[in-house]
């Protein structure tokens, strides 16, 4: 079997998944008499279970990848239907939707079939033995749901109290397209330097100064969204308080696995103490001295 078929099922397997996940989470969404929010957030949860039991199915936890860039659109383009479209709400849609369409599209480009798996989930299922159940439904799965979801809502406000516009909001839709095209960028070039497969670190473009622009790119766009829906309703700053999980998810989690994975090359230690973590600015480091002898 091809590896392009395996790519192709492997698809068409998710994207079933995923329909089936949505219409859990739609079903208890509509049929809840609960607060929307409160609604929203038992639906993405239970969405999130439908997903993890799949993960389960096939051994898997990569079935959940998409689901980080998927459930944000899914979750605003439903609103859109039923709710008023302000000129808030419309922004933060196309906003949302350029992302998830590109972090999508990146997804789908490293996918390699429905038995590829994230090393990190791999990693985490070798040093937790018997404890990787629970591992993967906390930390793999519900922790990153409640997190999108909490970087969502600020959208899903603009959504439902449609407040009136302000240029402020126009401001940081900018700054979250800017965040969708920087992020794109950085993952165009790891891409590119993986292909010519040369190893060491790349060095070159937006990676010249970061370890991780793409990084940066993720966590200013969610920045972005939830303050420009402050921008619209100022008594409801926290709201913010998803970019502020997203950032401490980066800075606590995904940035420290992915050191430590390149940490095993050759030369890591030099080229961290030349780079900065996120921001990609030069970082001028003191010459070694020789130690007295």
């Amino acid at each position: 079997m091809s590896k392009r078929f395996d790519k192709t099922i492997g698809i068409l397997i998710l994207i079933c998944v995923y329909l089936g996940a949505f219409g859990v989470g739609s079903a208890i969404y509509y049929f809840l008499p609960l607060p929307f929010w409160l609604s929203l957030f038992l639906a993405d949860v239970a969405a999130t279970l439908f997903t993890f039991a799949f993960s389960l199915i096939f051994r898997n936890a990569s079935v959940y990848d998409p689901y980080w860039s998927v459930q944000p659109v899914l979750i605003l383009a439903s609103y859109a239907v039923f709710e008023k479209m302000s000129v808030g709400a419309f922004l933060a849609l196309v906003a949302v939707t350029v992302w998830g369409i590109r972090l999508t599209a990146n997804w789908a480009y490293t996918f390699r079939g429905i038995d590829s798996e994230d090393w990190r989930y791999t990693m985490l299922r070798e040093k937790t033995g018997k404890w990787y159940f629970l591992v993967n439904l906390l930390g793999i799965h519900l922790v990153p749901t409640i997190v999108v979801y909490l970087c969502t809502l600020p959208a899903v406000f603009t959504f439902v109290y449609a407040p009136a516009f302000n240029p402020g909001s126009s401001v940081f839709f900018s700054v979250s397209l800017f965040a969708v095209l920087w992020q794109g960028t950085a993952d165009c070039q790891m891409h590119a330097f993986r292909r010519r497969r040369t190893g060491g670190f790349l060095r070159t473009g937006l990676w010249r100064y970061s370890r991780h622009p793409n990084y940066l790119g993720e966590i200013v766009m969610w920045w972005a969204v939830g303050l420009a829906a402050v921008c619209l309703m100022p008594s409801r700053w926290w709201l913010l308080a998803g970019a502020v999980a997203n950032s401490a998810l980066f800075l606590f989690v995904s940035i420290p696995l992915a050191d430590g994975h390149q940490a095993r090359k050759e030369g890591f230690e030099a080229y961290r103490a030349e780079t900065r973590r996120l921001l990609p600015i030069p970082r001028f480091c003191r010459p070694k001295t020789e130690p007295n002898k």
